[in-house]
This record gives structure tokens, sequence and C-alpha cells, in this order.
């Protein structure tokens, strides 16, 4: 094992020649290709085929073993089936074992006559390597006694291998592959005798080396049809794998297809949502903040974040964003337009739960790994409050919110991510989201939303509005609403619209057709108030209790004290 590996591979080596670990969890990108130095240049492999060629080159035995192809020698199949013979059963039918308990048994017998072996003075230290692939369906989680029999005594044999000193002694390695650590049973995962470790989807740098090396071998009309600089592709590919990369290279080289930046951004934007299983959508936004009326101070400050992003100033960067106001006052739509002017990918982190046991761990973490491949990416959970989970989870739920909880929480305080990662949270209740994920170090910019305040606000709403349903509007056509009467951008989309219903009422010739300003004059009389005034300026105090910064508050609020508002949330908490 000369030859330069990958870190991961580096470290599995380090430990494993140090006798402090026997065991390794191998989890992440386990279906790219996996590159190595031979010395003579760089090669990609399947981790399959690497750790056959590379890792155990000289081993003397390595089984390896998946449910779908059964039991099998890689290596030393001679003396494996020599062994089978002896035990009365039929010399190389090792591939007609399949069943999860039945292959654990063969393996732990075998490496038990291993170890039997070495004790014998003056026998062969063999050196044996087990590998076993998709482990997650022979040690899959959940509870031992609802597991049954069968797969309780699979995950026994699996931390024996662990935590047998005997093992550890001997020339004896064993590898439990899955793409995501939730998916395996916790006793496997979390035990202290078992290394963890990750393989990640390439970094620029890696992915550059890669598109090179088939620019060079495989697709060499590659630098012909690419528009963009081939040393570049690296860059626009993060957040694919190697495979995907070749892929969707490969895709436009067969079939004369000019490689161009917005091929690369359709292409790349579907392989990783169609990799993701569709837990992640790309925001490609036709909006910039100019088309959000109002919110004159959050428009300001993200402009300045976005300038300090480019500048590449990430230590000056928020990890993340709350963004709290009642429903109707452009949360998610402030997001949308502020996604035009970033530069960088802004993904929506869609429904990840799922009723299976595991399977919400298992796509979070997916997620995670993707998220950190693409360098550097805005994160918007919308409906926040119903997407975190609780620190305390419920029983109702199987702790799984719980779970869910420590996983984001953990990803979001990871300061290696700040500038990278860069999370964004929109809800109208932040009060439902616990008090640990919106602490600073997590969401540090709590940016509040209200309804537009001044008659400037309103007349540019309305237009906004008007601009947005494609209605011709002036100033002078917009109705005069009573001051007291408070209406966000989703209320005065309602009413355009029915004053449009109003407006296409006439008939075909458009002869009897009256004019938008008289509409909207007839409209303004109908008006109601807003049936939930209690809860909409609940969610108002909300915002303004959870603000970080006194610049996003209007007058009407800057001057309220914390006990002031504490006060006016508990009455109207009451009145609910």
């Amino acid at each position: 094992m000369s030859q330069p590996l990958p870190d991961w591979a580096s470290q599995m080596r380090d430990l494993f020649r140090s006798g402090s670990v026997s065991q390794f969890i191998i989890h992440g990108d386990i279906f790219d290709l996996v590159p190595y130095n031979t010395g003579q240049g760089m090669r990609h492999v399947s981790l399959g085929r690497f750790f056959d060629d590379v890792m155990f080159s000289r081993y003397d035995v390595v089984l390896r073993y998946d449910r779908g192809h059964g039991l099998r020698a890689t290596r030393g199949g001679e003396e494996v089936a020599r062994w089978i013979t002896e035990q009365g059963g039929e010399g190389g039918a090792l591939h007609t074992v399949r069943e999860p308990a039945h292959a654990m048994e063969v393996i732990d017998r075998f490496l038990l006559r291993s170890l039997n072996l070495q004790m014998i003075a003056g026998s062969k230290d063999s050196r044996i390597a087990v590998v076993i692939d998709f482990s997650e369906f022979v040690v899959p989680r959940g509870d031992a006694l609802q597991l049954g029999n069968a797969f309780a005594g699979n995950i026994i044999k699996a931390l024996s291998w662990a935590n047998d000193p005997a093992i550890l002694q001997a020339n004896i390695v064993t590898i439990l592959i899955t793409e995501n650590l939730s998916d395996l049973n916790p006793a496997i995962v979390n035990n202290p005798h078992a290394a963890k470790l990750e393989i990640p989807l390439p970094d620029e740098k890696e992915m550059g080396l890669y598109v090179q090396s088939l620019a060079r071998e495989e697709l060499k009309e590659l630098p012909e049809m690419c528009d963009v600089p081939v040393e570049s592709l690296g860059r626009r590919l993060t957040g694919l794998s190697r495979i995907g990369a070749k892929r969707a290279l490969s895709l436009a080289v067969k079939n004369k297809q000019r490689v161009t930046t917005s091929w690369l951004t359709r292409i790349k934007k579907d392989l990783i949502e169609k990799d993701c299983q569709d837990l992640l959508s790309f925001y490609e936004s036709p909006y910039t903040l100019d088309n959000v009326a109002g919110h004159e101070a959050a428009k300001a400050w993200l402009r300045q974040d976005t300038l300090l992003l480019k500048r590449g100033a990430l230590r000056a960067l928020p990890m993340g964003y709350l963004i709290a106001g009642r429903i109707g006052t452009g949360k998610t739509y402030l997001v949308q337009c502020w996604a035009g002017e970033l530069g960088v990918p802004c993904v929506v982190i869609k429904n990840f739960r799922d009723r299976w046991v595991g399977a919400t761990e298992s796509n979070l973490e997916k997620i995670f790994n993707v998220l950190r491949a693409l360098g550097q990416v805005v994160v918007f959970v919308d409906e926040a409050d119903q997407m975190a989970g609780k620190r305390q989870g419920s029983d109702m739920d199987g702790g799984l919110s719980g779970r869910v909880y420590a996983m984001l929480a953990k990803e979001m305080s990871e300061t290696a991510n700040r500038g990278k990662i860069i999370w964004v949270f929109a809800t109208s209740r932040p009060d439902l989201l616990e008090v640990d994920l919106k602490r600073q170090g997590r969401l540090d910019v709590h940016i509040p939303l209200f309804p537009p305040q001044t008659p400037e606000e309103r007349q540019a709403l309305w237009l906004a509005m008007g601009k947005k349903l494609r209605i011709d509007l002036s100033s002078d056509d917009l109705p005069s609403i009573p001051e007291h009467v408070v209406l966000g951008g989703n209320e005065i989309e309602g009413i355009l619209v029915r004053a449009l219903r109003e407006y296409e009422m006439a008939d075909e010739s458009g002869n009897n057709r009256r004019p938008m300003k008289d509409i909207l004059a007839e409209m303004a009389q109908q008006i109601r108030p807003n049936a939930h005034q209690n809860q909409l300026e609940f969610m108002d105090m909300l915002a303004v209790r959870e603000c970080t910064d006194h610049r996003f508050l209007p007058a009407v609020y800057a001057t309220m004290t914390p006990e002031q508002v504490e006060r006016r949330i508990l009455e109207l908490g009451r009145l609910m």
C-alpha cells in the first residue's frame, strides 16, 4: 500500500497499523469511483475494486458479502473452499450462502478457525479481510427485540468482531459499508471499538483533477465542445459524484451538445435533485431584491452580506438567518429574491420526514453530504417550526423529533461551514423553534418582517402586487384604505384577484368593461378585516421579540421595551 491514498483510506490504514481498531464503518459516497495514485498516474476504480487491488492486495483471504450476491472470496478462494469441504460442505459452494444469518455464521466460524490456527506454534499468521456491502440489510436499525433473533445474532457477531482482543491483535479487519450511518443499528454505529470513516463527495480540487483526467483519456473531445475552460469545470460540478460528473459530460460529448454555463447549471441541478430523491430543490430565481416592496432595512442587510460573500470575507458572515413575521409578509418571497442576487446556489430542503424507521435520519444525512460538497450554498428551510424537530422529542413519534433536532443542531453549529453553508429559516411562529436552534452561532441574524406601516410602503406593496399579477396600475388607481386596516401582501393580492375577476366579467367585446380604478374603489368599501387579528398581532410580537437589530423594527415597535413585548405576547396568548 505504498500508493498515495485518499484521506479516509490513509486514516483507515494508520488506525489499523496502530493496533487500536480492527473494524471500520465506511459511509458516505460509497457508490462513487475512488482515486489513487499508482506512481504512474491516477486511477479511478470502484470501492470494491479499491479494497481488493489496493488496501488488501497483500492479504491472504478477502471475504465479501451482500444479500444480493451472497458470500464470496475475492482473494484466497482455494483456502476457503478447502475449509468448507472439511466442514462437510461442497467445495467452492461459497456463493450459495446468501441469507445474512447464515453468511454471518460462516464468516464467524472462519475467523474463529483462523484465530485457532494462529495460536498453534509455527502456524501461518494469515491476513484476513471481511467486507460486508449494504450492511444496513445485515445489521439494520431497530430495537433488537423487534428485529428478531436472526438480526440480533448478526448484531452480536459484528460487535464481537470489533470488541474481541484476539481479533484486534491478529491481522484480521472487518469492514461494514453503508451509504448512511443512520441506516445501521445504533449499537454498531456507537460502538467505541469501531472507527467510522466518511467518504465525502469530491471537492472542487478533486473534481477538477478528475474532469481533466476524463478530458485526457475517455472524453478527448470534451475540450473542443466546452464553452468554459476545462480547468473550471471542477468548480461548476461540485456537489456531484465523479460518476455523476462523468455521466453528465458523457451525455454532452456523445450527443454533440455544447457544454455551456447554462447547460452545466441545468444538468447539475437535475442530477443532484435526482440523486437526493427530490429531498432538495434548487431555487432559480428571476427576481432580485429590487422586486421586494418595503423591508428596506432587511434588504440593505442582505445586500451587504451578499457583497461580503462575493469578496470572500467569510469570517464576517453569519452562520444563518431567522426570518420571522406574520403570514403574508413575504418571508419566502424575500429569500427567493435574495437568491437572484447571491451568485451561489440556493437550495430548499423539502419534506425529508418518512414513516419508515431510520429513513428520516438517512434522508437528512444524505442532504448534509450534498450541502457540504456544494462548496458555497444557501439553504432555505420554510415553515421551519414544522421541520426542525424538538429537543425532547415525543413518545408519539418514537423520539424522531428529538433526533431530527439533534442532527440539525450539530450540522448548523459547525463553524468550519461559516460562509459555506448559510442557513435561512422562515417561520411565522418562531416561539415553536427550540431556543438552542435560534442562538448565535446557528441563526445569528433574526430579521422580522411586518405589513406595510406607512402610506408610502402601502402604495409600494399595492404596485408590486399589481406588477406580479400583470395589472397595469398607477398610484392614481389605488383605492383609499383606512389606516386602521392592516393589509399584508397576501391580502392585497386577494383583493387584486377579485378585482381582476370583476374586470374580466365584461363581454368579449369589452364594451361594458369598467375601469380598474373604479373596481378597486368598490372593492375597498367591501374589505372586511381579517377575522384572526389576535393571532396575526401575536405573530407580529413574536417577530419583535426575536429581532436582533433595532434597525429592522418599525417605529411603533422600536420604542417598546422587552418587558412590554413579553406582556403583550402573554395578553394575546390568553385571547387566542
